[in-house]
Formats: C-alpha cells, structure tokens, sequence
C-alpha cells in the first residue's frame, strides 16, 4: 500500500501567516518556512511579533475563518484519496488548521499545538516531535508502506528525502535551485502526474 504525505499550507491551503500579515498590515508575519530554514527561529520571531502587537489566537483565527483551501485542491484531494491513502503532515497548529479540515474532507492532520491564556494570548507552541514530518515518514516506513511525498518549503525537505519518492510543489525559487534532486511542478494536474510516476501500480489520471 502507498500513503501520500502532504504539506498543508501553501500546497492545500493559504499560507495562514501570510493572511494573517496582510489582514494586521504588518508585514514582518509574512515570513514563513520558504525564508527561514530554522523553524524555532521562526516561531519564536512570530511569539514576539505576536506580543509586540498585542495580538492572539482570536485575532489569528478570524483571519482564518475567512481562508477556503486553494483553487483545485480540493478537486485534488478527492483524486488522491481515490488511489492512495492521504496524510497530512504539517508545521502548522490544530487551533490553526481544524476549521479548515472539513472543506478537504477531514483528511488525516498531524501537527502540533499552541499553548495559549484564557485571554487569548499565545504563549508557546509544543511540537509533536523534532523533525515531525520527517519522522512521520520513518515511521510509516517501518508499517511496510510506501510513501510518496509534496510540500513547497524548506521545513518539507528532510520529510521528501526521507520518502520513497518526494516532490516539490509550488515551491520558490530558492527552495528549488537548492534541493534540485526533487522534481518541481506548479499545478495540481502536473502533481498527479508525479504521483502516477511515482507509483509503483498503474494509476488512471
């Protein structure tokens, strides 16, 4: 059996940050895991913009009630769930991504979690594990499954190495002049191609 592993955001749905920094208008949120490699790095420089700004998971989920997955990807996920099993392996949060859950049909999610005061403030973040994505696919491994893998940044990198087949979607230039050993696609119809060369059975489009 194969699994498909997924990167969530910037592959199925808006980069939630990024939303966020255009709502807010303070563009310092748009840096996301396509910039900084280091993920504490990042989380910690966002926790600090967060408390600058006197901002919190109230603020940052209304801007995500208002997000819908990307065009295609929800077309995309029904394909892919027809002919693999689906997991989603993300950076992000359950009080971030859950909303956004249903529209894809509530796909397997493993993420982490935020731990946040009764007043909304955001306090800390918990990973699931170090290097989570990567370990997911360690670990799906040792099940005997095949596993073929897409994200677009640098934090998806170690998780596409370490899969059977992994691919870069929609990634930016920087992330793919510097892993140039993972085939590159922009569109939801050139991902199913990958996916069907990816394969080890013969999978109609």
């Amino acid at each position: 059996m194969e699994i498909a592993c997924l990167d969530l955001e910037g592959v199925l749905i808006p980069e939630i940050w990024i939303a966020f920094a255009e709502k807010t208008g303070i563009e310092a949120f748009k840096k996301t895991t396509r910039d900084e490699p280091n993920y504490d790095v990042l989380m910690n420089y966002r926790l600090d913009l967060l408390r600058e700004n006197n901002l919190g998971i109230k603020e940052i989920q209304a801007v995500i009630a208002t997000l819908q997955p990307l065009d295609g990807a929800i077309e995309f996920v029904d394909w892919l769930r027809e002919r693999f099993q689906v997991v989603i392996l993300s950076d992000t949060f359950y009080e971030f991504a859950s909303p956004l859950m249903k529209p894809l049909g509530y796909p397997t999610l493993l993420c982490h979690k935020l731990e946040c005061a009764e007043d909304g403030s955001v306090l800390n973040y918990r990973l699931r594990q170090t290097d989570p994505k990567r370990q997911s696919i360690v670990a799906l491994k040792s099940l005997y499954y095949r596993t073929i893998a897409a994200g677009d940044s640098y934090n998806d990198t170690s998780m596409l190495a370490e899969a059977d087949v992994g691919i870069l979607f929609h990634a930016p230039d920087n992330v793919v002049n510097e892993f140039p050993q993972f085939p590159s696609v922009n569109t939801y119809g050139d991902l199913k191609l990958e996916f069907v060369k990816a394969s080890d059975r013969n999978i109609v489009i």
